[in-house]
């Protein structure tokens, strides 16, 4: 039987591996993983029941599709033969940073590569996923990348000058949001709440602000300007994030982020 082998089982290989039974795209039969020295692969295949590969070679022995899914820092370290190997196969790659054509010279006999972007939401099926490949790319594969990652959410192709910004925005994220609500919980704690009810409050209020956003269509500052008084308790809150400067750090955090991912493209 045809395989998608997943060289890497950490928490993103997990949610594509969990994303693709549960929208019954793939069954665990169809399905191989291999891990490093850790119990993860041996954990994914307990929890999925899809088979545990020896090696490197038993991993691609009836593959069709590699999701490549390890630590980029981590490259250097797989079989050297991996060229060889996913002949003939298409790669699909989730490391942060490597460009199309780097993976590209990596698996040139692969039939065909693609650069993928998910993010941690796709954990439970919310993710948004930005994906890039050579023009080169046949529609069945392309639409393969567009079927695998919608089981995790929204999808959409992209330029590949763009990708080290989307991993910013959308790869990196969703870190940069639990940072906000963490600071947020502990502030409100330190002024009176309890750490259940400062979770409770700070959590719901922003799951129902983001629904907010996504239903009504409105743009941020339209429901920003909505919830602030002249003068009001908002309004002078939000006058202490201009005065810290909050766009220029969001700008800071941009381009430290999109400079890392070009720095783990390099390695």
């Amino acid at each position: 039987m045809v395989e998608t082998a997943f060289l890497g089982t950490g928490k993103m290989a997990s949610a594509i591996a969990h994303g693709l039974i549960a929208a019954r795209i793939l069954s665990p039969d169809e399905m191989a993983c291999l891990g490093g020295n850790g119990t993860s692969a041996r954990r994914l295949a307990a929890d999925t029941g899809i088979r545990l590969a020896k090696n490197v070679d038993d991993l691609l022995a009836r593959a069709d599709v590699l999701v490549l899914a390890c630590k980029p820092q981590q490259f250097a370290l797989l079989d050297p033969r991996l060229c060889e190997l996913t002949a003939g196969r298409l790669v699909l790659s989730v490391l942060a940073g490597f460009t199309t054509e780097r993976l590209s010279t990596l698996f040139g006999k692969a039939r065909g590569i693609a650069a993928i972007m998910p993010n941690t939401p796709a954990q439970v099926r919310a993710g948004i996923t930005a994906w890039t490949a050579p023009e080169s790319l046949a529609n069945d594969d392309a639409r393969t990348v567009e079927k695998y990652f919608g089981a995790l959410g929204k999808v959409r192709r992209m330029d590949a000058a763009l990708m080290n910004t989307v991993s910013a925005a959308s790869g990196s994220g969703p870190g940069f949001f639990f940072e906000i609500v963490h600071a947020f919980e502990r502030s409100v704690e330190k002024t009176g709440l309890s750490p259940d009810d400062a979770h409770l409050f700070v959590r719901e209020t922003f799951i129902g602000a983001a629904k907010l956003l996504e239903q009504t269509g409105l743009s941020p500052e339209a429901l920003r300007n909505a919830v602030t008084s002249p003068n009001g308790s908002t309004f002078a809150g939000l006058r202490v994030l201009e005065h810290h400067g909050l766009h220029n750090i969001f700008e800071e955090v941009v381009r430290a982020a999109i400079a890392r991912s070009v720095e783990l493209g390099k390695m």
